[in-house]
């Protein structure tokens, strides 16, 4: 996989994930069997987070390897990250099973990513 196409499936991805929660809010707390933050500015701040690293791709997508610093961080550093806390939150404090789909989809595109680059790093 390309750096661009890992940058392009990151950016839809984030931002998905950002809009869901910024506007679907009651239908994600009802598929993973919790409740609605309180107050819901949490949820909203995520939500914005998310769609605004995911337009943050733009740039990598437009030029990898100028802006392979954002790949790094987003993807092995954040998206690493990520997937470890929501497993050890699941294993520590008993979130749920199913944000356990976030480690696996984070964690996922964070191996991708530092594959990728470690790939093409050659070409920066």
């Amino acid at each position: 996989m390309t750096l661009r196409a890992i940058a392009a499936v990151s950016g839809v991805y984030d931002v998905l994930l950002g809009l869901a929660m910024l506007g679907g809010r009651p239908l994600l707390a009802a598929l993973f069997g919790v409740s609605d933050p309180t107050p819901p500015i949490h949820a909203d701040l995520n939500g914005l987070f998310l769609v605004a690293i995911g337009a943050g791709y733009w740039l990598p997508w437009r030029d990898p390897t100028r802006y392979r610093g954002y790949l790094w961080v987003m993807g092995p550093g954040m998206k690493g990250a990520g997937a470890l806390l929501f497993m050890a939150d699941h294993l520590l404090r008993g979130s749920p099973a199913a944000y356990l789909l976030f480690a696996i989809t984070d964690g996922t595109l964070a191996l991708l990513t530092f594959w990728a680059l470690r790939r093409d790093r050659g070409t920066a």
